[in-house]
């Protein structure tokens, strides 16, 4: 049950990134009250730019606050410099490389169809996390199991906006195909981080993953550099990304520590009710709006992960 729930908290936390990474994006009226956002374009470069910044802030915060969660983290960094270690740092490694890859392809994802849409199709990432912990535990899904995840991508699909949603939303396609991307890349990193696991605690491990990802976005960043055609409006820049890496932060931290707890793929079934979330959370803060087709799409899909959490 502690599992569960911090499983459970974690996806509400990630609610919250994925609802200002949209703010950040393009302009939305917050409560009804004021409007706001839009401070960057949805572009590889602006995404990676975004993703630094909150890479800037969520490493030092977590150093300054990883000793009282886990007194030896430094300790258990130092010693992945021993040969014996290897195997361990080469995962936590790992890790970063994939959290920068899943977040960079759903960054451009959700600035390119609605928040609602992007979050169910990334959150497919549990039917592959099943299959690749099949191939690497050798946990093979009964055929109950293969047909709730069949549910999982049909409400998927159901998400996708058809009709007037076409004309209105630009680069439908590439949208698509990038949530579901990044939901692949999520995957690997889930099952990747249940075998590393085993052998290093969950504080040190998303420490790591944390810096690498900041240091992939610099070097990303220094390659291809921001060619803005207006200045783009820092201080808003920074207060979202503030934001953002401070529920990143939680988010990760907690699903980490629910991986160990209860394995990556129940993890992935509970934290999959994040697109049901994510519209709710979306609807009340951006009133922004989805279809009845596609609302149907997030309750199959929310539906499907409850039934296989009790399966499990």
């Amino acid at each position: 049950m502690i599992g569960f729930l911090t499983v459970l908290l974690a996806a509400c936390f990630f609610c919250v990134h994925n609802v200002i990474v949209r703010v950040l994006f393009s302009t939305q009226t917050i409560l009804g009250i004021f409007s706001t956002g839009g401070f960057v374009e949805p572009s590889l470069q602006n995404s990676l730019l975004l993703m630094a910044m909150r890479m800037a802030v969520v490493v030092p915060l977590m150093a300054s606050l990883c000793q009282p969660l886990y007194p030896q983290i430094w300790k258990d960094i130092y010693q992945l410099r021993q040969p014996q270690h290897r195997q361990s740092a080469f995962h936590a490694v790992l890790s970063g490389g994939l959290m920068f890859l899943y977040l960079a392809l759903l960054y451009l994802s959700i600035g390119l169809i609605p928040t609602g849409v992007a979050l169910t199709l990334f959150f497919t990432y549990p039917v592959f996390t099943a299959c690749f912990a099949w191939v690497w535990f050798g946990n093979r899904p009964t055929r109950l199991h293969w047909l709730v995840m069949v549910g999982i991508l049909i409400g998927s699909a159901l998400t996708v906006p058809f009709g007037n949603a076409i004309a209105v939303t630009q680069n439908l396609g590439w949208g698509i195909m990038l949530g579901l991307a990044s939901g692949i890349a999520h995957a690997l990193y889930t099952v990747n981080a249940q075998k590393s696991f085993e052998s290093i605690h969950p504080v040190p491990f998303t420490w790591i993953s944390f810096a690498v990802t900041l240091g992939l976005s610099a070097l990303c960043l220094w390659i291809w550099p921001i060619q803005a055609s207006t200045p783009l409006q820092w201080q808003s820049l920074w207060l979202g990304g503030g934001l953002s890496a401070i529920f990143t932060f939680a988010g990760h931290l907690l699903n980490n520590y629910g991986i160990r707890q209860i394995g990556a793929t129940t993890t992935a079934m509970i934290g999959a009710s994040n697109p049901a979330l994510t519209v709710v959370l979306a609807w009340f803060a951006i009133q922004e709006t989805l279809s009845g087709v596609q609302l149907l799409g997030v309750l199959l899909v929310t539906l499907c992960v409850v039934a296989l959490s009790r399966i499990r």
